[in-house]
């Protein structure tokens, strides 16, 4: 007898084949955690159940094996009566795979007709083979495989015996024994109560970073090192230092011994040098496929079939959360915990699992790089994507639609890499029927789906690479040169006789000139409808009017657009429109001026109807029906583009005259003159560049005191710049006369008087002299262009210089006393009704009488 009362408390596990004596008294709270397997979840779980009543009256026996006891149960007779009378036979309710193995290697037939006393749930049959499907202990049709017949001998659960027999495969047998030798038994480790987190320390210094599995072989390392120098009772003492079960270790060893033994008999070869760690746990993922998860956003772990689970506090990857793991263990309490974690590479499943994954094929496409139809293909395992999008060699998936592709893209969207005549004549036939579709704005000429069932009826079966087509091509033109080879009527719609050279050419003549045509049919595009090439030297002879009609194909349509933009009191005499646009293409002469004014002027003539420039609205017109015009360098590269002309040689008319200066026999003269002492100077001076005839126009430039020779793209531009370089020459010749009548000018001193308000008395004086050198050699703007002439211009006007210059001031004397005199009335007191007209006459007066105004305003107009 005990001198106090003593407290026991028990696991279910003192229900049977244990007495304690002394116990006069058993609490049941009625409850047990049962070992039960789960097939939704595929686990083993440990959920708390009512107990049966077979199990309450065991647990109410402990009270009376030796003396009179008393049972007091925490839960109604009417609850103990409802409950089972028997708990589940243990086949009942664990996953059979272990059982269905031994039944396969022992040869006693089919499960499911077997007959057990308790005959366990089809599920879990299925779930056993499942299992041993996944661990590759039996083929699809049921029957042991080479390995299942290995894992039958070995007396473990099946999927450790997957790792052993892998383990030998992945050179680390050594190790693995170790880690399922511990795994077979309960953890060694001890975590008492009061020392938890001294024990958690201890047990931390055999951890690995990555895998709690690594824990065992190093503290196995540890141990035996420890065992060969310390005796039982100080080995024992050790591992209570170390916080890990003495007996556990005995019975690990045992087991770790068996296994051993058993390992080579089977002639299974153990490793001398330590196992990498890839090596170690690839050989466990081969048993623990199903064990595998990976972490989701919300730092929970995704498992095989959807289920959610954490790894268990205790684990070393606790706090690390790698992104993919594998577990030993599923283990259901409160949660669903992951215990004996692992970091693994979701790459190794792809070789460990090869034969679980689940491929799933999509997204085939025409691989222009690699030349051939590829896709992305996604792996899985028990739901799991291990490679989410890998691109592969679609042909070997689906050939049919692999081939399907390859004729699209690589043969009728012209994708493929090749040098092959066909293909060049090919090309080239598709480009004809393609510039025809430009030319006259269709889309219905080209017929692509002719094109695929061309190529369709010739390519074979089984091609879905350019290697594969290539090689088959060259081999069929050895018998068939031609077998590739199109024709156009093979793959065109409709006819197109309408496209002609006439209508569409291929240049436009301007000037003698011949300038390439281009064609596009992209509405949107800057280059819809027809473009024009023109070399920068070239643009200053290029008129409007020329480029206007376009090219005949499509001067219909233009017309007809622009008689439809003519207001209505106008177009209602043109209808029908159609047949109007007929007769204009037969009568009108587009070369010869503006196209507008062509159809103003065949109105006119024909019908008595009256279009002014402003009733043609061509700011509405399409784009396509103005010619875009492309402005090119010397290397044929675009300086610019538009479709407005007059535009472009605005923009580059700095461009232009440096480019004209780059020419042979157009280069600008780097000597100065202040007399005519060069060659004659031309209107127009031509030069021929890569077959083109360039034009530029010279002129003299006036330099303040001297005259340069220029070249300009415009003979406006010219004939401006020469206007005043004569007169520069002119006033450097005759300086001396100049002199002599600035200094005789008559009625100076009136004009400096009426002039002072205006501006420099002096400057009025030069503006004088001009307008007396521009009376007398530059009559009617007719310019001298040879020494000839100019030396005759000087001969004639010199003796009439005293006398214009006297004509000139009292001219000039006159205008500046009235404007004058007017100043003065308009300065006394009016009316306020004539403040308007006063405004006006001033206004008036300044646009015609201002600092420099006889050298801008031409005599004719001065004089009257």
């Amino acid at each position: 007898p005990h001198k106090r009362r003593h407290i026991v408390l028990s696991t279910n596990v003192a229900e049977t084949s244990l007495t304690i004596p002394g116990i006069r008294f058993v609490i049941d709270a009625g409850y047990a955690r049962i070992s039960r397997y789960s097939h939704r979840s595929k686990v083993q779980r440990l959920p708390v159940e009512k107990i049966s009543r077979a199990s309450a009256e065991q647990r109410k026996g402990r009270c009376g094996r030796v003396a009179d006891g008393i049972c007091v149960r925490l839960y109604s007779e009417t609850d103990f009566e409802q409950r089972q009378e028997f708990t589940d036979p243990e086949i009942m309710r664990t996953n059979l795979a272990s059982v269905i193995l031994q039944m396969k290697a022992l040869r006693m037939g089919d499960i499911e007709h077997f007959p057990f006393l308790d005959k366990p749930d089809k599920r879990f049959i299925k779930d056993g083979l499942r299992l041993l499907t996944e661990i590759n202990a039996i083929n699809t049709g049921g029957h042991l495989t080479k390995s299942g017949k290995w894992i039958a001998r070995l007396p473990i659960d099946p999927r450790m015996g997957r790792m052993l027999i892998a383990a030998n495969d992945w050179h680390c047998l050594s190790e693995m024994l170790i880690i399922v030798s511990a795994l077979s038994i309960q953890s060694p480790k001890e975590r008492p109560q009061e020392a938890q987190e001294k024990a958690d320390k201890t047990h931390a210094e055999f951890e690995d970073e990555h895998s709690d599995f690594l824990w065992y072989v190093n503290f196995w390392n540890f141990y035996r090192k420890q065992a060969k120098k310390l005796s039982k009772s100080q080995l024992r003492k050790m591992c209570g230092q170390k916080f890990v079960s003495y007996l556990r270790m005995l019975e690990w060893q045992e087991i770790h011994r068996q296994l051993s033994r058993l390992t080579a008999d089977m002639n299974l070869s153990r490793n001398s040098q330590a196992a990498e760690y890839q090596n170690i746990h690839c050989a466990l993922l081969s048993g623990l496929l199903s064990h595998v998860a990976v972490k989701t956003d919300t730092n929970e772990y995704l498992g095989a079939r959807n289920i959610k689970l954490h790894i268990f506090p205790g684990s070393g990857q606790f706090s690390k959360t790698p992104k993919w793991m594998v577990a030993a263990e599923l283990a259901e309490t409160t949660r669903l915990y992951a215990r004996v974690v692992a970091k693994i590479d979701s790459q190794w499943l792809l070789n460990v699992g090869k034969h679980l994954l689940q491929r799933n094929y999509s997204e085939p496409y025409w691989d222009a790089k690699a030349q051939q139809v590829s896709g992305y293909e996604k792996v899985m395992l028990f739901g799991l994507t291990v490679v989410a999008r890998n691109r592969i060699n679609f042909g070997s998936v689906d050939p049919e639609e692999a081939r399907h592709i390859f004729i699209r893209h690589a043969l009728v969207y012209e994708e493929l890499n090749s040098k092959a005549e066909f293909y060049k004549n090919n090309h080239q036939v598709i480009e004809d029927i393609k510039q025809l579709e430009k030319k006259s704005r269709r889309i219905d000429i080209l017929d692509d789906e002719a094109i695929y069932q061309f190529y369709d009826r010739r390519v074979p079966e089984g091609i879905y690479a350019t290697a594969q087509f290539e090689k088959w091509r060259k081999e069929k033109e050895q018998s068939d040169h031609e077998y590739l080879y199109m024709d156009s009527a093979e793959i065109m719609l409709h006819e197109a006789d309408a496209v002609t050279e006439l209508s569409y050419p291929d240049n436009l003549a301007i000037n003698h000139i011949q300038l390439p045509l281009s064609y596009q049919f992209e509405p949107g595009h800057e280059s819809d409808g027809v473009s024009i090439d023109i070399p920068l030297h070239v643009l200053n002879q290029i008129d409007e009017h020329h480029l206007q009609q376009l090219v005949p194909g499509m001067l219909k349509e233009k017309i007809e657009v622009l008689l439809r933009s003519l207001p209505k009191r106008i177009r209602r005499q043109l209808v029908p429109i159609p047949e109007t646009v007929k007769e204009c293409i037969q009568h009108i002469d587009t070369d010869a001026s503006s196209i507008t004014r062509n159809l103003s002027e065949y109105f006119f003539r024909r019908k008595g109807i009256e279009i002014k420039d402003e009733d043609w609205k061509q700011t509405g017109l399409p784009e396509h029906l103005k010619m875009n015009i492309r402005v090119l360098d010397q290397d044929s590269n675009v300086l610019s583009s538009g479709r407005c002309l007059h535009q472009l040689k605005s923009d580059l008319s700095t461009h232009l005259e440096d480019s004209l200066t780059q020419l042979p026999n157009l280069q600008d003269s780097e000597d100065s003159f202040t007399q005519w002492d060069f060659d004659d100077l031309p209107e127009v001076v031509e030069t021929e560049v890569n077959g083109l005839t360039i034009k530029a126009y010279p002129a003299l430039v006036d330099n303040h005191d001297s005259v340069l020779i220029q070249h300009f793209d415009t003979a406006k531009k010219a004939s401006q710049y020469m206007h005043y370089g004569l007169l520069r020459l002119y006033s450097l010749v005759l300086s001396k006369d100049l002199k002599y009548l600035k200094k005789n000018l008559p009625k100076l001193d009136k004009i400096k008087l009426y002039y002072a308000a205006l501006g420099p008395v002096d400057e009025m004086v030069e503006s004088i002299l001009y307008a007396v050198l521009e009376q007398l050699f530059l009559p009617d703007g007719k310019m001298a262009h040879t020494k000839a002439e100019f030396d005759t211009s000087i001969k004639q006007g010199v003796p009439e210089l005293i006398k214009t210059g006297n004509e000139l001031c009292d001219l000039v004397t006159d205008i500046l006393k009235r404007h004058h005199e007017i100043i003065i009335t308009m300065k006394g007191s009016m009316q306020p009704s004539s403040l308007r007209a006063f405004a006006d006459i001033k206004e008036q007066l300044s646009m015609l009488i201002y600092d420099g105004f006889t050298e801008e305003t031409p005599l004719v107009y001065l004089k009257s």
